[in-house]
């Protein structure tokens, strides 16, 4: 029996559940936790035949949590609440000698900053408990690092320069609405954008260097330079790559209130005092914005995430282009979800399935790109994400801006 237990039931949590319930011989036994039971109990129900047990935890508070492991004694914690608590589940995890695996790096709630240190310095502890933390098992970060690592194995010597292209060119209706949780949106596209050049880091101003892309079954759109996690493991563990960058659509509507959010500070993390109580601006903002979990009945179009890789075999020059198609509308024929929920929560479910199986198992905390990338890519064609790998000559240098 592989009884799994899923922490989350926003957009993600939703599809992990309905993709885990699709694969009862890989999950036999799954229960769902989320704060507010009755996001759980609505999923469940859409699932329906008594699949899904549901129930309440705090993942901020690790004694909740441990408590909780150990009434359901799962073999594993998907993690899919949010990334500022990664942490807390990990600690329950090694209370409790279970596999952990997660779709974002950690970030801490009082401070707009992201990056794997802190669960990196894990490693040994988990290492020596025996049990494995499998970190950002979403689709960037995730499958653009088992695309990397595809590559690596099946193309390429050397990897030189690696381009991450997200696009989704999905309409929802709203003038401003985020696909995923609106606080880590606006915090991630507000920070400076980050790159790496030659081993260093580079920053520029927020948004302030772009290009016009042509996106396979999308077309042109306008794409942004952006600092984004998956870069800093693959910096880490692809040898030799001299330049990684990250590059996220987004549409005029979206850009002019995300400027308006800033000039009044409706974006700050900092609290203020509003009618005798301390509020956080960019929460406030969060409560007034469409939760991103009901977008999926009115979402239409498609997203393209792929990466462009260059470097050489066998002493030639050579680039491919990895890349996955999705559309909105059938995404939310299976999951009830749109395409932005279900691009992140199959490959979650994959990562867990490849841990169960044992495919994916080794004491420690590790990112995607450390596994044989080769079971994960046949599960993406197999379960819902199928991807495309072609020979691609476009120099993104020379695209023009607008």
């Amino acid at each position: 029996m592989s009884r799994v237990l899923i922490i989350g039931a926003g957009g993600v949590g939703r599809v992990v559940t309905h993709k885990c319930a699709q694969l009862p011989t890989v999950f036999s036994d799954i229960w769902l936790a989320s704060r507010t039971v009755s996001k759980c109990e609505q999923i469940a129900n859409e699932i329906g035949g008594g699949r899904i047990k549901t129930t309440q935890v705090d993942a901020d508070n690790v004694a909740e949590l441990v408590a909780l492991i150990r009434r359901v004694e799962p073999r594993m914690i998907i993690n899919v609440a949010l990334p500022y608590q990664d942490l807390t589940i990990m600690d329950a995890c090694l209370a409790c000698g279970i596999d952990y695996l997660d779709t974002a790096n950690y970030e801490p709630e009082d401070e707009a900053k992201f990056e794997y240190r802190w669960q990196w310095d894990y490693q040994e502890r988990f290492r020596k408990a025996g049990i494995t933390a499998l970190l950002g098992s979403g689709f960037d970060p995730g499958v653009t690092n088992v695309f990397t690592a595809y590559a690596l194995k099946h193309h390429f010597d050397q990897i030189d320069t690696i381009d991450i292209l997200d696009c989704n060119a999905g309409d929802h209706g709203y003038p401003f609405a985020t696909n995923f949780n609106p606080e880590i949106n606006i915090r991630e596209v507000t920070a400076n954008g980050r790159y790496y050049e030659n081993g260093q880091w580079l920053e520029t101003q927020p948004m302030s260097v772009s290009r016009l892309f042509n996106f396979p079954e999308i077309g042109p759109r306008k794409m942004f330079l952006l600092y984004h996690e998956e870069m800093e493991s693959l910096a880490r563990h692809i040898p030799g790559v001299k330049r990684m960058r990250f590059w996220m659509t987004f549409g005029d509507s979206y850009l002019k209130h995300l400027e308006v959010f800033q000039n009044i500070g409706l974006d700050s993390i900092e609290p203020v005092e509003f009618q005798g109580q301390q509020i956080v601006p960019l929460q406030f903002l969060k409560a007034l914005l469409p939760d991103p979990a009901t977008l999926g009945p009115r979402t239409k179009g498609k997203t393209n995430i792929g990466c462009i890789i260059k470097g050489s075999k066998g002493g030639e020059s050579l680039s491919r282009y990895l890349y996955n198609v999705s559309d909105h509308e059938s995404c939310y024929r299976e999951t009830h979800a749109q395409g932005v929920s279900y691009t992140t929560g199959v490959p979650a479910m994959i990562g867990a399935k490849m841990m169960l199986e044992g495919k994916w198992k080794k004491p420690g905390v590790w990112n995607m790109e450390q596994f044989d990338p080769d079971p994960f890519m046949d599960d993406l064609n197999r379960y819902g994400l199928p991807w495309h790998d072609i020979t691609c000559d476009i120099d993104i240098d020379t695209l023009p801006h607008e």
